[in-house]
C-alpha cells in the first residue's frame, strides 16, 4: 500500500466477514459502544490514516481509534524501533512492586516505564512537574488525580467540574461527569461535586454569555466560592477538574475569558486544577497539552490513549509521601505500551508533529468552511482536535453511517457533532482527500 496513491475502496460494508466476526464478538462481549462493523484485518495493509478490513475494504481513519493512536497505522517511526527490540515475555510486570530494564544502563537502554515519566517531566516541566504515577487508562490517572489532590487538600471536601464534561466510566471519574445521563444513571456517586457552566461562546464577555456562565459581570463559579456571600467555602475545596477542550461533550472549545476566569480563580483561592489531557494532549492541537492553547497553569495533568498507558503527572509535593497510598500492577510495567508511549512523545517532538497539526488544521478548516455543506451549522477545531456540528442529531448520524460507505471513519460526539482526528502526520492529500469523502457523505444526505 502507497501512502502517497492509496485512496479508500469500499465493496460491501460491513461485508460477509466482517458480520461473522461481529457476532463471534458478541457471544461473549458485554453490550458496550460499538459504533459499526468495522472489523480491521491487522495483517492486511495499512498506513497512515488507510487501513483494510477483513473484507478488503480499504478505509481512511479519522479517529485515529479515539486518538489512541495518534500516528496512525504502521509508522514507520514506531515499528522500526519495535523491530530492533526483542519483545519477551511476560510483557507486563508487577511494575509497583519490580523494576525493568534490558540490562544496559539508563539512557542507553529501550524506552521503557522509567524513560516514559522521564519524558513525561521533561514535556510538563513548563508547569514545574516532576512526578509521575503510571497506570493501565485514562480513567485511572483520573481516579489516581483524585485521589492525590483529595490527600494534598488536607480534608477539604469539595470538588468542581462542568457542565458537558466527561472523565471516564470508573465510579471515581463517573461521579464528575457532566454529559450524556447514561453514564452516571443509577451508580452510587462521590458526594460533594458541584459544577458549573463550561463556556464555549466565541462571543463571550464577562456581561454577555449565552452559556450562563457569566451574567452581570460576573461569573457562576466567582459567586459560588465568595467567602462572604458564596455557599461553597474555597478552603474546601480539594480541585477543580476541566478538559481544557472538551471531547465527549462535543469537542467544545472553552473562550478565553472563560478560560481566563478559571485562572484567576484557581490561583486566588490555591485551588488545585486537574487537566484531563486524555484526548486533548501529546501535540494533538497543536500545542504537547491542550491546557497550553490558554492560561491555564495546571497543577496536575492525566494523559493516556496516544500515550498507551495512563499518567497522573504533578509537582513532588502534590503526591503523598506514604508509599502505600496509591498503587496499581501493571501500571508502570507494561514494558510495550511505554516503549510506544515513549516512541509517540519522541516523534512528536522530533519530526514537527505539532507544526503539522496546526498547518493540516488550518488546511481543513477552510476547505470545509469553503465548502459550506448543506445542514452543517459549525466547522470548529484546534490542530487536528477538529470538529463539524450538524443541525440535527438524525443528519449526524446518517452522515457517520454514509461516510463509512464512501470509505472514511469518523465518530460522533455530543449532540450533533462529527470529531475528526487524523493522525499527526497526516498530509495535505490526506486532508483534501478526507474532506471530499465528508462532504460527498453530508451531500447524500441532504
Amino acid at each position: 500500500m502507497d501512502r502517497d496513491t492509496v485512496t479508500p475502496e469500499v465493496t460491501e460494508f460491513p461485508g460477509e466477514r466482517a458480520q461473522e466476526w461481529v457476532d463471534y464478538h458478541h457471544r461473549s462481549a458485554a453490550p458496550s459502544t460499538y459504533v459499526y462493523e468495522f472489523v480491521w484485518d491487522r495483517t492486511a495493509p495499512a498506513t497512515g490514516p488507510f487501513c483494510t478490513d477483513v473484507d478488503g475494504n480499504v478505509l481512511m481513519d479519522f479517529t485515529s481509534h479515539v486518538a489512541a493512536a495518534p500516528l496512525g497505522y504502521n509508522n514507520p517511526l514506531i515499528t522500526e524501533p519495535l523491530e530492533e527490540f526483542d519483545v519477551v515475555d511476560p510483557t507486563k510486570i508487577a511494575g509497583q512492586d519490580f523494576y525493568v530494564s534490558d540490562g544496559n544502563p539508563p539512557g542507553e537502554a529501550a524506552p521503557g516505564p522509567a524513560d516514559l515519566m522521564d519524558r513525561l517531566t521533561d514535556i510538563t516541566s513548563h508547569y514545574d512537574m516532576d512526578t509521575v504515577f503510571l497506570s493501565n487508562s485514562g480513567a485511572e490517572a483520573v481516579e489516581n488525580a483524585i485521589k492525590i489532590s483529595y490527600d494534598d487538600a488536607d480534608g477539604a471536601k469539595y470538588a468542581i467540574t462542568f457542565e458537558g464534561a466527561f472523565h471516564g466510566r470508573t465510579l471515581g471519574a463517573l461521579s464528575l461527569n457532566r454529559s450524556k445521563s447514561v453514564y452516571r444513571r443509577d451508580y452510587p456517586e462521590m458526594s460533594g461535586v458541584h459544577d458549573v457552566p463550561y463556556c464555549d461562546d466565541r462571543t463571550c464577555s464577562a456581561d454577555t454569555c449565552s452559556c450562563g456562565f457569566f451574567a452581570d459581570g460576573e461569573s457562576r463559579l466567582r459567586e459560588k466560592l465568595d467567602p462572604k456571600s458564596g455557599h461553597i467555602d474555597p478552603d474546601e475545596v480539594a480541585y477543580l477538574i476541566m478538559e481544557p477542550i472538551q471531547g465527549e461533550g462535543g469537542y467544545r472549545f472553552p473562550s478565553e475569558t472563560f478560560t481566563d476566569e478559571i485562572a484567576d480563580l484557581v490561583e486566588e483561592h490555591d485551588i488545585t486544577l486537574i487537566a484531563d489531557e486524555i484526548q486533548s494532549g501529546l501535540g494533538r492541537t497543536g500545542e504537547m497539552w491542550g491546557a497550553d492553547n490558554y492560561a491555564l497553569e495546571p497543577d496536575v495533568i492525566t494523559s493516556a490513549k496516544g500515550l498507551r498507558v495512563g499518567a497522573t503527572v504533578s509537582r513532588s509535593d502534590v503526591f503523598p509521601e506514604e508509599t502505600g497510598r496509591i498503587s496499581s500492577t501493571w501500571g508502570a510495567g507494561d514494558v510495550v505500551g511505554a516503549l510506544q508511549g515513549s516512541l509517540t512523545i519522541d516523534a512528536i517532538r522530533e519530526e514537527g508533529l505539532m507544526e503539522n497539526a496546526s498547518e493540516r488544521g488550518r488546511q481543513f478548516l477552510e476547505v470545509m468552511r469553503d465548502a459550506d455543506p448543506e445542514g452543517v451549522v459549525d466547522v470548529r477545531g484546534k490542530g487536528l482536535m477538529l470538529a463539524v456540528e450538524f443541525d440535527t442529531t438524525d443528519r449526524r448520524d446518517e452522515v457517520v453511517d454514509r461516510a463509512v460507505q464512501h470509505g472514511l471513519l469518523t465518530l460522533a460526539c455530543g449532540q450533533k457533532v462529527i470529531r475528526i482526528l487524523p493522525p499527526l502526520d497526516v498530509t495535505e492529500r490526506e486532508i483534501e482527500l478526507g474532506c471530499e469523502l465528508l462532504t460527498a457523505a453530508i451531500d447524500d444526505v441532504a
